[in-house]
Formats: structure tokens, C-alpha cells, sequence
């Protein structure tokens, strides 16, 4: 058993804690005052299209924290970030794993900044939720699973630990050597699944089933592919084979949490994603078009929303 405090109770924070929950861990959730009332009200609701449980567990919220944690799973929006580092901050003790499961690569520079790279792990999921107008979790395919790693690539005690407890919960779990890398390669896939899926108003599969749709994904994949070996983390044939098998599928209904939102009217993170992924191209020499393409398509719904 481990002690867990998961940061953000959204559509990712909620369902894993809840996993890590149900096989027996000691799991709080930092939360804001709203978001703890609709909990304690409706309970921690997963719902999918099999059944829907519900759990009720320790809530908190800034102020209250006192004790050490050995896990804190970071899970919030990137412009979150700054506001709920001093949140947890309280929570961070010696020994402590900090694992953010946020999109792109610029929040462990920060988080290493702030705390060092001696108390942050890198971590990868994958999770098909949303969060609905109840602020039920809605699972839309059983796929879920969890990677972390050591910056350094070490197989270290404290992995070994935090694996004996995050290992027995009810979805796939692994540790990592290479786990910035999966990182950065996580990274290529969501850029380009989102610009691919933003620029052109549809999902995968729908893209994929017009000519020259599957040509224009791969163009996106390539291109964020490249930045990605330019920093020092290339894709082997097999990995960009498999992400662009996921990107041209014709019979994939798939659409990232970008597109959903633009649909929506929602925030993108359209600076931490797409424009982030731009600007490390430049200054590693890769041009970068049709990224740079979805960047300004995303800012131009961003003023909207903003203006709005």
C-alpha cells in the first residue's frame, strides 16, 4: 500500500486515484471548494457502458494539507500548473514521487525547477474520459494504463515501491527505463492527433476515408516526429509505423480532448501542446508547417473563447 495524493479530480486524476483506490492504496484528492462539493454530493462516479461506481474518498482542498505523501499524481490542465504547485507543495516530503500525467514536455522543467529532478518522475497514461455536466468521469473505451520511470532511466527503490502499489490496481501498469522518452513520443502522438483533427473538422476515421486524408496525417506525424529525434528521442520504423496506423485508420472514431473542446467552445492548451512543439523546432532547425498551421487555428479559438 502506498500513500497517494492525486492532484485535480478531472476526467484523468479522478479515474486513475479512484483504480488506485479500489485495489486498497490510501488515496486523498486535492480539489477546489466547488469541485468537493459536487463530490461529496454525487460521490466519485465512473461511468461506462458496462455500470457505474461510485466511491467516496478523502477530499481536500489548498490549506488543508500537512502530512507527506509517497506518491503525488499530478493531473490538472497546464495552466493550472503554477497554482496547484503551491497547493501540493505542502505534501512534498523527502522520498516523495511526483509524477505529472499533463501533456507535452514544458511542465517537468518546471516542476523540476521548482522541487528538483531527484523528486520527479516522468509518467505516461492513457485513458479514453470526460468529464460530464453531472462532473460524472465518462469511460468511453476500456482502454487504461500507466507508465512511469526515473528521469535517470534507474531502477530505483522508491519505483520499486510506488510498482507494489500502483501494480495491483485494476489497469495495465508498468515501469520504465526510457521513460522520457515515451514521454516525448506520447507528446508526437497527441499533436498530432490533435492538429490533424482540429485543422480539418473531423475525426480520424472520417479523415482517413477522404483522398489525401491519410497523406495529410502523416505529413503532421512526420513533422512532429522529427522534433522529437532533433531533441534526442527518435522514433524507431515500428513506433512511427504504429502511431501512424492509429492516426490513418478508416474505421477510427477517435478525436483527441483538443478536438472535443474546439467543438465545444472550450480552452485548448494550444501553448503547451502545439506552440511549445513549434518553438523547440525552430531552435533545433526543423520546420514544422502544418503544426504551425494548427497552432495559429487553435490561438485564433483561443482569443474567441478568451474574448467571450
Amino acid at each position: 500500500m502506498v500513500r497517494v495524493l492525486v492532484v485535480g479530480a478531472g476526467a484523468t486524476g479522478a479515474f486513475f486515484g479512484a483504480r488506485l483506490l479500489q485495489a486498497g492504496n490510501e488515496v486523498a484528492f486535492l480539489v477546489r471548494p466547488r469541485r468537493r462539493e459536487v463530490l461529496r454530493e454525487r460521490g466519485l462516479r465512473i461511468v461506462s457502458a458496462e455500470h457505474t461506481e461510485v466511491l467516496h474518498p478523502e477530499l481536500l482542498v489548498a490549506g488543508e494539507l500537512s502530512d507527506a505523501y509517497d506518491a503525488i499524481l499530478l493531473s490538472v490542465k497546464a495552466d493550472a500548473l503554477p497554482a496547484a504547485i503551491e497547493d501540493f507543495a505542502p505534501a512534498v516530503g523527502p522520498g516523495v514521487g511526483i509524477i505529472p500525467f499533463l501533456n507535452g514536455m514544458a511542465h517537468l522543467d518546471v516542476l523540476n525547477d521548482r522541487f528538483g529532478t531527484g523528486s520527479v518522475l516522468g509518467g505516461v497514461v492513457k485513458v479514453v474520459t470526460f468529464v460530464d455536466e453531472n462532473g460524472d468521469i465518462r469511460q468511453l473505451a476500456p482502454l487504461a494504463d500507466m507508465v512511469i520511470g526515473e528521469q535517470t532511466g534507474e531502477q530505483t527503490p522508491r519505483l520499486a515501491a510506488l510498482a507494489d502499489g500502483f501494480g495491483s490496481a485494476a489497469f495495465p501498469f508498468a515501469t520504465s527505463g526510457r521513460i522520457v522518452t515515451e514521454m516525448w513520443h506520447k507528446w508526437v502522438f497527441i499533436a498530432s492527433a490533435g492538429a490533424v483533427t482540429t485543422l480539418m473538422h473531423g475525426n480520424i476515421g472520417e479523415i482517413a476515408a477522404v483522398p489525401g486524408g491519410a497523406d495529410f496525417a502523416t505529413a503532421v506525424l512526420s513533422e512532429a516526429a522529427a522534433v522529437s529525434a532533433a531533441a534526442g528521442h527518435p522514433m524507431t520504423g515500428r513506433e512511427f509505423g504504429t502511431t501512424r496506423e492509429l492516426l490513418t485508420a478508416h474505421d477510427s472514431a477517435f478525436a483527441p480532448s483538443f478536438y472535443r473542446d474546439l467543438s465545444r467552445g472550450l480552452p485548448t492548451e494550444v501553448e503547451h501542446v502545439f506552440a511549445d512543439v513549434v518553438l523547440r523546432g525552430e531552435k533545433l532547425g526543423v520546420d514544422t508547417p502544418l503544426l504551425k498551421l494548427a497552432t495559429i487555428n487553435l490561438r485564433v479559438h483561443q482569443n474567441r473563447v478568451s474574448a467571450a
